[in-house]
């Protein structure tokens, strides 16, 4: 299948603008999957999805969940968020969390829980971990995204070639991130694009 244009320029200018890549070997970069759907390339807006039952208010800002003694395969995880209009939206709060390596939530602090805000390109990364994973769900993150005097967009996003994609009633391939790494390292994508502009 052709790659447009635009998914092109986004992809080349996303991998080279994005922090956390160029604390990823060569290696690890080239195997990044194909870019995330873009806006303008018929794909429309971000899916909403559940919050699940474990989300927990004023999580800290921060753009690093990693804590001292925590376990699994580091991540870094980012992307761009775009308005509907294809521009990048600058200052949209991006509020992550997930299970921990063994698949549990923390539900009296805030372990791998954080947000941030995007800068003035749209561009959002966390370093945390993949998370592990939980009986009758697929591995997957949560995600909150709102911009300035807007609606907030309540999602979550999966990882490819997991089994359990197929078996989750929940799972939407429209939120598959790119995926690059191994077991020590790895780095993933997706572009947002909410319902704006």
């Amino acid at each position: 299948m052709m790659k447009s244009r635009r998914a092109l320029l986004l992809q080349a200018a996303l991998l080279g603008s994005l922090p956390f890549a160029a604390h990823v070997p060569a290696q690890a970069q080239q195997r990044l999957l194909e870019p995330t759907p873009a806006c303008g390339d018929d794909h429309g807006v971000t899916p909403e999805q559940t919050e699940g039952p474990y989300f927990k208010p004023q999580s800290p800002l921060r753009a690093s969940l990693l804590e001292a003694g925590m376990t699994g395969t580091r991540l870094r995880v980012g992307g761009l968020v775009l308005g509907r209009n294809c521009r990048p939206l600058p200052n949209v709060l991006v509020d992550l969390w997930h299970a921990d390596a063994a698949g549990q939530y923390d539900n009296t602090g805030y372990r791998l829980r954080g947000h941030q805000f995007t800068d003035a390109q749209g561009r959002w990364q966390f370093e945390t971990i993949v998370p592990g994973l939980y009986p009758g769900r697929t591995r997957h993150m949560h995600v909150k995204l709102q911009p300035p005097r807007s609606d907030i967009l309540t999602t979550q996003l999966y990882f490819p070639g997991e089994a359990g994609n197929a078996r989750d009633r929940i799972f939407d391939r429209r939120l598959l991130l790119s995926v690059a790494g191994d077991q020590d390292q790895a780095i993933a994508r997706y572009d947002f694009v909410l319902p704006v502009g």
